[in-house]
């Protein structure tokens, strides 16, 4: 195996690998946090109902009971919350130990024997199968996208991977929801813009 194809194989391991971690992490915060935010928007809100009567209308108290329904399936994660941490954790150390490995393998002379870094590779890469847990939170992967791309150091997967913004550092799924509403935006503005110059 060649210097350059073994350090493409790393940075691949390294985003799949930090990814995931970012992913179990992303499930574990949102376990934790969401229900309290819930709780706290819902009282603000119910409070100011009581002074704005627009507040108080059958839409809003709608919402506001599927956002507490959506609350109560968070919640059957809340037991295994702490499995998500620790593997969130045991997968940023073998990120880490990726990235190590990337810049070992990267400072080597272009003749050296790489067999002892592949099976670095290949140990890590094995390890980390143990770790892993499938089942993930509804939208766990939107928030991991946000704490992998812009709260991690990329770079150096960067140099192999080269990451783009609509491929890789946004969600698929959310980039077609927002071309979707973009899309009914535009659709609605052309009909009342077409309306209006029928009726004028």
């Amino acid at each position: 195996m060649t210097k350059d194809n073994l350090l493409k194989l790393i940075a691949e391991s390294g985003y799949n690998i930090g990814y995931g971690a970012k992913k179990h992490l992303a499930t574990y915060d949102m376990v934790e946090k969401i229900p309290g935010w819930i709780g706290f928007i819902s009282l603000v809100v119910g409070i100011y109902a009581l002074l704005i009567p627009d507040l108080a209308q059958n839409t809003i108290s709608a919402a506001f009971i599927v956002i507490g329904i959506a609350s109560l399936f968070i919640n059957f994660y809340a037991d295994a919350k702490d499995k998500y941490q620790v593997a969130g954790s045991a997968l940023t150390d073998k990120f880490h130990e990726l990235r190590i490995l990337y810049q070992t393998v990267k400072s080597a002379n272009t003749g050296d024997d790489l067999t002892q870094y592949t099976e670095d590779l290949k140990r890590i890469q094995k390890e980390v199968f143990s770790l892993r847990i499938n089942k993930q939170i509804f939208l766990s992967d939107w928030y991991a996208h946000y704490k992998f791309f812009w709260q991690s150091q990329t770079g150096w997967m960067d140099e192999q991977l080269n990451f783009s913004l609509l491929r890789d550092k946004w969600p698929l799924s959310f980039t077609i929801i927002v071309l979707l509403i973009a899309v009914s935006l535009i659709c609605k503005a052309t009909l009342l813009l077409i309306h209006l110059i029928h009726f004028c």
